[in-house]
């Protein structure tokens, strides 16, 4: 198909003008070859594993990018849930292969290493126990390891022992490094409905489905979906709204193609997915909110919102899947309050709260990401908040996932300064009415009737 001069300037246009970038070239790789009794000889065969395979990860991005003139933001490394390795060694504390993988991944330069995971949705492993138990130490020790928990499945349930279990971890996390902005949190993901093959953090894992050596590729577009939303008349209909939506993510869609197309075959490994999903950055004009106010909505978080973003994630999924031979990951439009300039803006506004932003998760792509909230909200709010959320995926068979920083020593109101991609963070007020019974009560909230499919 020749390439006409319009389409040549648009592109440069979506690049230049538009925040059109890649987000992330992920490489997934398993670890299970790296198996041993004895923790640190485990660390070491982890660490060789890495520097081995992605040797070559980030030189190739970059060639990528000089080539085709598109930014890859990140490159990133997932790997097998770390819980499903540690069977064999007896070790209570599995720091050291986090360690281990803080340092191969800086070895190898790539910005977010993510994996260091347990899978708990219908009970815990001795070594699932062992890695969450783990999980603050791990992450403090660390600048690039990200962990995930899965707590729940519409198979199976939600394990609510893992919920109480992870708001505790949660609070943990935020004391041993409320030095740094409790920045240990913005590095830790409860998930329901987890997926194999998420590129994104800090929520990527490499699952037991894939091959040994995966390359995933995630793009990113708020910002020409946002300039192409802006040019048509405010009297355009809903349908026209979400046909351009469609017709812009396919644009954007394919450009993630070619490159995870050619980031694959010159590593020498399998293809894996697309995740076509619209996450913005703290830049102004990259924004999912400010999407969602061009469509018309006032303001981010008022009346009309959550109609505006499940218009926007299904008119992102229909255009983005016909242009990939195979989308997968979470593909949507993620809402991360931090990560956000317009979501930033309407909670400090008071626009936006937490209970809107849950209502939200109900037809985007995660859940209530990089939120800050007061640092003395209890561990039972906590847990009931990732319940709330885990619900949410439970019932409507969808991942949901909740990332909350709480700010140990800020109240709501004040703000948390991240910086790059985590940008800053607004603490938001949070219902404070839990009670002390509901997250104590442990056991298994029972899969819904709309898991039984066979």
């Amino acid at each position: 198909m020749a390439v006409e001069p319009k389409q040549v300037v648009e592109t440069l246009s979506m690049v230049t003008q538009q925040h059109l970038d890649i987000r992330t070239i992920t490489l997934g790789l398993s670890l299970r070859g790296c198996v041993h009794e004895e923790i640190d000889t485990m660390a070491q065969r982890v660490y060789d594993r890495l520097t081995s395979a992605a040797q070559n990860l980030v030189p190739t991005a970059e060639q990528l990018e000089r080539e085709f003139g598109i930014p890859i933001i990140h490159k990133r490394i997932a790997v097998t849930p770390i819980a499903e390795i540690c069977g064999a060694t007896k070790a209570e504390d599995l720091t050291p292969i986090a360690v281990a993988l803080d340092r191969a991944g800086k070895e190898v330069g790539v910005n977010f290493i993510g994996g260091f995971t347990a899978l708990v949705q219908k009970g815990a492993s001795d070594s699932d126990r062992r890695l969450m138990n783990s999980i603050p130490h791990a992450l403090s020790e660390t600048d690039i390891v990200c962990s995930s928990v899965n707590v729940g499945s519409t198979r199976a349930g939600i394990n609510m022992d893992a919920v109480l279990r992870m708001a505790q971890i949660v609070r943990e996390c935020a004391d041993i490094t409320a030095d740094r902005d409790s920045i240990a949190c913005a590095k830790l993901v409860v998930f329901c409905n987890m997926v194999e093959d998420n590129p994104f953090m800090a929520g990527a894992m490499h699952g037991s489905g894939e091959a040994g050596e995966v390359i995933n590729v995630g793009v990113s577009g708020p910002g020409v979906v946002h300039a192409v939303l802006k040019d048509l008349p405010q009297d355009a209909s809903m349908t026209e709204v979400a046909e351009a939506i469609k017709a812009t993510t396919f644009k954007i869609t394919r450009a993630g193609e070619l490159i995870a197309r050619e980031a694959a075959k010159r590593l020498g490994y399998e293809k894996g997915i697309l995740d076509l999903s619209l996450a913005p950055t703290p830049a102004r004009g990259d924004s999912v909110a400010q999407i969602l106010e061009t469509i018309g909505v006032g303001q981010c978080g008022g009346p009309g919102t959550t109609a505006a973003l499940a218009l926007l994630n299904d008119a992102v999924k229909k255009g983005g899947v016909m242009a990939s031979s195979s989308v997968g990951g979470l593909s949507g439009a993620f809402i991360p309050v931090s990560e956000d300039a317009g979501m930033i803006k309407a909670a400090e506004d008071g626009a936006l709260s937490i209970e809107k932003l849950e209502a939200m998760t109900s037809v985007c792509s995660v859940g209530l990401d990089m939120i800050a909230i007061p640092g003395d909200v209890t561990v039972e709010t906590i847990a009931g908040i990732i319940a709330d959320e885990a619900a949410i995926g439970l019932i409507n068979n969808k991942t949901t996932a909740v990332r909350v920083i709480p700010a140990v020593g800020h109240a709501a109101g004040e703000t948390l300064h991240f910086g790059g991609l985590l940008g800053d963070a607004p603490i938001m007020p949070v219902n404070t009415h839990a009670g002390t019974i509901f997250a104590h009560r442990g056991g298994r909230f029972p899969a819904p009737i709309n898991s039984l499919k066979n």
